[in-house]
């Protein structure tokens, strides 16, 4: 049900049993769902490292290290749901950027950044074709990131969409990710499946795949996420 509301603008999220949120066509909302949790071995690899960064958080980093997170996350303020911007915790920054980093195989960083804002990404493109059998993400080998040992890009997928689909949330998972070096990984980052094994041989033309990027740099910070749907081509 769509609808224009007298009393709010903006709306997302779930109150009792009912779910508010918009699409291209506006605002709408839904009997609220409680979503099937398959436990899948991607999830609990998610879940340890937010236990892991928690316990980090309060066990192992000093105060000194606290209070930079601190700082970087009051001089860091990130885009809501809503598009508001909005300040997180010290706490919230330090396990926001380390699952990015730990995501993509890199020890995590625990002295805050001392520069305030997000690493800069300039936005990959992706094409999937069935004849290269191949997820082919081209990026730009000038950022950041690239030229930095200890930067990375994190390319995550979703499985094969049915045509009709325009939106999407996830899952996704994480397909690879491009470490940066001194001499920056040449572009394009190739695989002849998605995150979720399926191989891109056996897609159909038209199908889609939404893609995720967000990269991470040596002292911690990570960028917005990007994120496209990709028509997969003969």
């Amino acid at each position: 049900m769509l609808f224009k509301s007298e009393i709010v603008t903006q709306v997302s999220g779930s109150i009792g049993g009912t779910t508010y949120s918009h699409n291209s066509a506006g605002l709408y909302r839904r009997a609220r769902a409680i979503p099937v949790n398959p436990n899948t071995a991607a999830q609990q690899a998610v879940r340890n490292d937010f236990t892991t960064l928690a316990l980090a958080w309060s066990q192992t980093l000093t105060q000194a290290q606290r209070d930079e997170w601190d700082n970087y996350a009051v001089l860091t303020p990130i885009t809501g749901k809503l598009g508001d911007p909005l300040t997180l915790s010290g706490q919230q920054m330090y396990i926001r950027c380390n699952a990015t980093i730990l995501a993509g195989g890199v020890a995590r960083v625990d002295t805050g950044p001392a520069i305030p804002g997000l690493e800069a990404l300039t936005a990959p493109v992706t094409t999937v074709s069935i004849a290269a059998a191949s997820v082919s993400t081209a990026f730009t080998d000038t950022d950041p990131w690239a030229n930095e040992v200890g930067g990375g890009l994190n390319i995550q997928t979703s499985r094969f969409l049915s045509p009709g689909i325009n939106f999407f949330k996830g899952p996704y998972r994480n397909l690879t990710t491009v470490l940066g070096a001194a001499v920056p990984p040449t572009s394009p980052d190739t695989s002849p499946n998605n995150a979720f094994g399926q191989a891109v041989a056996s897609a159909t033309a038209g199908q889609k795949i939404s893609m995720r990027y967000v990269v991470f740099a040596l002292d911690g910070r990570i960028s917005a996420v990007t994120s496209e749907l990709v028509t997969v081509v003969a």
